[in-house]
């Protein structure tokens, strides 16, 4: 099922890649000298900190490699709870420019926490209206689970240094997942404020204070496991941009 399933993958993706290539030959010769150029940003974060459950620690990174119309997207996120590693997920996905400040992907994420599951990955990454950097993909596990995320940014300066990003952060099921103890439907949700100064553009402190907390049957299995539902949690931190 798992060989399957990655034949699957590869053969969307190489389709991609063809059916675009032949779509840029109608772009005119200013396009193509554009386009030919190589360009590429990496975010790296860092932060820890703590709330009713103990401390945490997270980090993620978030970079691409690639032209105007056609990218390599990687990024990643590892958490961290009393010393020990409690999620880890790596994406690799071909971005395509699909629209003004918007792009289609595809590609595979892989978690090897809480447990090893690798998902089909399809979404969108762009600029929502008010300048709300957004995400929304939709994942198929190698068990045949189906599962969706949305994040939500924005980016507020206060002075030319000194500002604040709120964020959000929903994630969904379509069915129950008794091995992960996710209830279908809404399972998990956060929304939080950074506040940051940047002492460069490449770096930036800040502070992070964000509201975690499980709903629905996921929210109940926590419950019944003697597991608090929700946390507050308040972090240091800090971004570089290479």
């Amino acid at each position: 099922m798992s060989i399957t399933k990655s034949n699957l993958f590869l053969t969307i993706v190489l389709s991609l890649f063809i059916s675009s290539s032949h779509a840029d030959e109608n772009y005119d010769g200013h396009g193509h000298e554009h386009e030919s150029q190589i360009f590429h940003a990496l975010w790296f974060e860092a932060q820890h900190g703590g709330g009713s459950e103990g401390d945490k620690s997270h980090i993620e990174w978030d970079g691409w490699i690639g032209g105007d119309y056609h990218k390599l997207w990687l990024k990643g996120e590892l958490e961290g709870h009393k010393g020990k590693l409690e999620q880890s997920e790596v994406w690799a996905l071909y971005s395509r420019n699909v629209h003004d400040f918007w792009d289609a992907q595809l590609g595979l994420r892989v978690d090897t926490q809480p447990e090893s599951t690798r998902y089909l990955t399809l979404g969108f990454n762009g600029l929502a209206p008010y300048l709300f950097e957004t995400q929304a993909h939709l994942f198929i596990s190698d068990y045949g689970d189906v599962s969706a995320r949305l994040k939500q940014k924005n980016h507020l300066l206060f002075t030319q240094r000194f500002g604040f990003e709120p964020y959000y952060q929903l994630d969904f099921t379509a069915q129950n997942v008794e091995r992960q103890e996710l209830g279908r439907g809404l399972s998990e949700g956060e929304i939080g404020f950074k506040l940051f100064y940047e002492i460069t553009r490449k770096v930036v402190p800040y502070l992070d204070l964000k509201y975690e907390r499980k709903f629905g049957r996921t929210a109940s299995i926590a419950r019944n496991a003697d597991e608090s539902e929700e946390d507050w949690i308040a972090s240091i931190g800090i971004k570089l941009l290479f």
